[in-house]
């Protein structure tokens, strides 16, 4: 749970949770499987979400001989500016309690992103396959006298546009994502990031969300608490060595860990270690449209990432595509294929726009 109780005064159980129970684990894992079965496992995976995600970020960097393949969902990886930022838009969300925007309203909001950006790839689903391309004009939402149950007040529109556009050293969320904004921009601030700043941070339990200052708050984070919880090392080679392979996917309508996160991490391995030609055997990244905080929403989000790593390892068959599905009362509606950054689905024009047989991948740039 999100309990901070072990923080003050247990240095190295903080340890213990940025990255070394993780790898502990793992060791001793090993040992037993080894001394049960007579042998060790074959092959080692680790499968995490979240937290998970940055757990298995923690792994891929710190320890990368442990796995030899990863599974990094959405992950919290950039701890100092992630939490730092979702303390942030908690902060803008309720500095004025003129702008903050009603759960009831999502729907609106969510409503007018897809009117302006669902068609965008040309196919018209409840969608916005590629967030990048959406250049939504928030005006439309303002009401024209008194607030009311279908518009947005000027605060609120000002409010949507601040977690769209994020705190300036952290991406904000993409449009797509505004069914889930209860999670950073609702009734309450998120606890976890404000327990990471008041007991990590500041090691101070009154301090105040309210009174968070990007400049200097963060600056203090990076000093104090980075190297630890941190996981954003770009040099992934230690990982490659071993023919090790790391598996990355984040929903693009997340409403918790802004996406362009790891689209960010991603082109940051690529710059250190000299191109997609040098990462692209070890590491991919899927980004998943319309897919919230590590499943739901309204793409696709069902998909099996396992199996596709598995084949990566044992059979040295890289995912050019995975096909994923989306499940409505047990029942598949719709499949698409899940496409490796930059590329993305495209209808090839003909057949049913529910079947991923008839969509390929490819880059829009």
């Amino acid at each position: 749970g999100n309990n901070p109780d072990f923080i003050p005064d247990h240095p190295e159980k903080v340890v213990d949770f940025a990255y070394r129970a993780v790898h502990e684990m793992t060791a001793a894992s090993k040992v037993i499987i080894a001394a049960y079965y007579g042998d060790g496992p074959q092959y080692s995976y680790w499968n995490g979400c979240s937290t998970g995600g940055r757990q298995a970020m923690a792994e891929a960097q710190r320890f990368p001989s442990d796995y030899d393949g990863i599974i990094a969902g959405a992950p919290a990886s950039y701890v100092t500016k992630l939490q730092g930022s979702q303390v942030w838009t908690s902060a803008v969300t309720h500095k004025n309690e003129a702008g903050y925007i009603p759960p009831a309203k999502y729907a609106v909001l969510h409503k007018a992103a897809l009117d302006q950006c669902d068609a965008l790839d040309g196919v018209k689903d409840g969608v916005i396959e590629d967030p990048g391309r959406c250049k939504f004009d928030l005006k439309v939402l303002q009401c024209k006298g008194e607030d009311g149950p279908s518009c947005l007040t000027a605060p609120q529109v000002e409010l949507a546009r601040k977690v769209y556009t994020g705190p300036g050293f952290f991406p904000g969320l993409e449009p797509g994502s505004e069914m889930g904004w209860a999670t950073l921009s609702g009734p309450k601030p998120m606890d976890l990031a404000v327990d990471i700043y008041k007991y990590l941070v500041f090691q101070d339990p009154k301090w105040d969300y309210l009174t968070f200052n990007p400049e200097t708050d963060l600056a203090r984070a990076e000093k104090t608490i980075s190297s630890v919880m941190n996981s954003v090392d770009p040099n992934l080679k230690p990982l490659f060595a071993h023919g090790g392979k790391l598996l990355q996917y984040h929903g693009w309508a997340d409403p918790g860990i802004p996406p362009r996160s790891s689209v960010n991490y991603y082109k940051s391995v690529l710059e250190a270690m000299g191109g997609k030609a040098k990462v692209n055997d070890g590491y991919r990244l899927f980004m998943v449209p319309g897919m919230g905080h590590c499943g739901g929403g309204d793409g696709t989000s069902t998909f099996d990432m396992v199996s596709a790593l598995d084949q990566w390892v044992v059979q040295g068959r890289a995912p050019d595509q995975i096909v994923a599905s989306k499940v409505v009362s047990g029942a598949v509606v719709r499949t698409r294929p899940l496409c490796p950054y930059p590329q993305v689905a495209t209808y090839k024009g003909f057949g049913s726009t529910d079947d991923a047989a008839n969509f390929s991948c490819r880059s829009t740039n």
